[in-house]
């Protein structure tokens, strides 16, 4: 638990007076905060094999630490063998506590596990959140490699309540996210 603590003050005491410098906040209030974290899993793979989705759960809810759920489908669509209401995802929202411990790992442990890291991908949506791709689960040191049945991806979406994508561009790089080119100061 004490894990989580340091990269919430990490944010309170460094991350927050450095955004308000550079932005020119007037109150602190302004300073963008990370809201959540959502990592999703999209199985389209699952309407053959309904084990898929447990397996996915169970990684999912190991990576995280909280049970993660399925995501049914919303309509039916005949070439894809799917109809309404199938399992064909999982995701888990992460906020508070865990949001912070799960970003942790993901900078300090997870990403450097990527065969040749090189950093990643610095575009925003346009309202200051950023969504990461991940090819394989098996860079989270949660996951034992030998009960893998299938190399899965997921996204991960950090959502902030920055206006701008600069803004939370600069808020997630504080968090210390490896941007690749990132202008080093």
């Amino acid at each position: 638990m004490n894990n989580t603590a340091n990269l919430k003050k990490e944010y309170l005491e460094r991350i927050v007076p450095a955004l308000q410098k550079e932005f020119n906040y007037s109150s602190i209030m302004q300073v963008p905060v990370l809201k959540k974290i959502v990592i999703n899993q999209g199985l389209g793979e699952a309407t053959a094999d309904k084990k898929i989705i447990e397996t996915a759960i169970n990684e999912l809810t190991a990576i995280t630490g909280q049970k993660a759920v399925a995501t049914l489908s919303r309509k039916d669509i005949s070439n894809f063998k799917l109809r309404k209401k199938m399992p064909i995802g999982v995701m888990v929202t992460l906020r508070h506590e865990r949001m912070y411990e799960f970003l942790e790992r993901l900078v300090r442990v997870s990403l450097p596990r990527i065969r040749d890291f090189k950093g990643i991908e610095s575009k925003l949506d346009g309202r200051g959140n950023y969504t990461l791709g991940i090819q394989e689960q098996i860079i989270f040191p949660e996951i034992n490699i030998d009960s893998i049945t299938k190399i899965m991806g997921m996204n991960i979406t950090f959502v902030t309540s920055a206006k701008t994508d600069e803004e939370g561009y600069a808020l997630l790089k504080a968090f210390g996210l490896p941007f690749k080119n990132a202008k080093k100061d």
